[in-house]
């Protein structure tokens, strides 16, 4: 049977938005994240990280640094009571300046490839999973993927790009609100702010 899945981005996201980051001692929990892990650690659904890496393409770390990313990221949700069913990264970017990842590719958001590759790999149900994000590629990467979307309203988005697969289901202030939502079934609340798909911000 396939099974639903939460999608979070990392920086902005789940952790705290350090640029370039892949120094585990720097990584922290961003706000409501470490609430929103114990909530979702108790339902039926799995747990992806989802994150662009553009740096290994700009030449600001190896590809392989993220391995201790990844490994701090098990930790920390292990610490939460929650398990991390998968990471995947994006490394292209298309003016990068390390050549084999300069490049246009299908996985950095707001392209939905790694959604869809997790998707495939570990026989998730789409229309039933979500993902939670800070900005509109997030969103975007998630409704080309058939998802759900939850948009964090936390000052990260800046640039408001405006496009039919840029709405968000919910926008909400942070990970946990967002976890709640989620396990209310996408129900909102009063205080949350539900979009219509094709509204303008």
């Amino acid at each position: 049977m396939m099974q639903p899945a939460v999608f979070l981005d990392k920086d902005g996201t789940l952790l705290d938005d350090v640029p370039y980051n892949v120094d585990p001692s720097l990584m922290r929990f961003a706000p409501g994240a470490r609430e929103a892990l114990k909530l979702l650690a108790a339902q039926p659904v799995a747990l992806f990280v989802i994150s662009n890496q553009s740096g290994v393409a700009l030449g600001k770390f190896e590809y392989s640094a993220l391995d201790q990313v990844e490994a701090q990221l098990h930790r920390m949700f292990t610490a939460c009571g929650a398990t991390l069913s998968g990471v995947y990264w994006c490394p292209h970017h298309p003016h990068g300046r390390v050549a084999r990842y300069s490049s246009v590719c299908n996985c950095r958001k707001p392209a939905p490839g790694l959604l869809l590759r997790a998707a495939h790999e570990h026989r998730l149900d789409l229309a039933r999973s979500w993902f939670i994000g800070d900005i509109l590629n997030d969103v975007e990467a998630g409704n080309r993927a058939g998802c759900r979307t939850v948009l964090l309203e936390n000052g990260h988005e800046t640039e408001w790009v405006d496009g039919a697969q840029r709405v968000p289901t919910v926008r909400v202030g942070d990970l946990h609100e967002a976890a709640q939502f989620v396990l209310r079934g996408g129900v909102a609340e009063p205080h949350d702010t539900p979009v219509r798909r094709g509204a303008a911000r």
